[in-house]
């Protein structure tokens, strides 16, 4: 089944420029959120990911990257999680397929990708500076108190979080790690963490 995705942040927007193709796919799926919100967060995400476990989505074509998510992090894990499944994401817009006819990742997709990784991670780098920085700072006005004694919350309370629920959810339901953590969104080492508190927790 070939699925075009569209988004729009506000209810007074239209899609009619991502539409412009829609005859060409067997269903049109449109969210209406901001795109910072995880891919697999949003109403929509949530139905093109029915469609992926149920074995029967072939494509899905987005106008442009930006229609994906406005978080860099988020893109390229979503990006990955599709292409592991075999699933072509199309880029309208730029005319660009994240897997070619022949079932390889697309070169010049993959280069792309990898800017768009190098600019995140400078990002992220950006943002642990600033944050760093931000301590000494308040190290230096003696108002940094760091972590109270006694406040490390306890494995149930770990586990019972929203977000950890859900990827306990998707592991038991048999997806890799890497792919709890994209659609939980949350960090690999946090999805791994989970796994072996939550079976550990299980066993007791």
């Amino acid at each position: 089944m070939k699925v075009l995705y569209t988004r729009i942040s506000s209810v007074d927007q239209k899609t009619d420029r991502q539409r412009v193709t829609e005859k060409d796919f067997d269903m049109v799926i449109e969210d209406k959120c901001s795109g910072s919100i995880p891919f697999f967060e949003r109403e929509g995400g949530r139905e093109v990911l029915k469609y992926t476990d149920a074995g029967v989505l072939t494509s899905l074509s987005v106008w442009e990257i930006d229609r994906l998510g406005r978080n860099l992090r988020d893109i390229l894990n979503t990006i990955h999680f599709f292409t592991e499944k075999k699933i072509t994401i199309y880029f309208v817009n730029q005319g660009l397929k994240t897997i070619d006819e022949m079932g390889k990742e697309n070169s010049i997709s993959k280069l792309i990708i990898s800017i768009l990784g190098i600019v995140g991670e400078m990002e992220r780098n950006q943002l642990k500076e600033r944050q760093k920085a931000g301590i000494q700072l308040a190290k230096l006005r003696n108002v940094y108190k760091g972590r109270k004694p006694g406040s490390n919350e306890n494995i149930l309370e770990f586990l019972k979080k929203p977000q950890n629920q859900k990827v306990l959810d998707y592991l038991k339901k048999g997806y890799r790690c890497k792919e709890a953590a994209v659609l939980a969104n949350v960090h690999f080492n946090t999805v791994t963490k989970i796994k072996r508190l939550g079976f550990q927790n299980n066993q007791n």
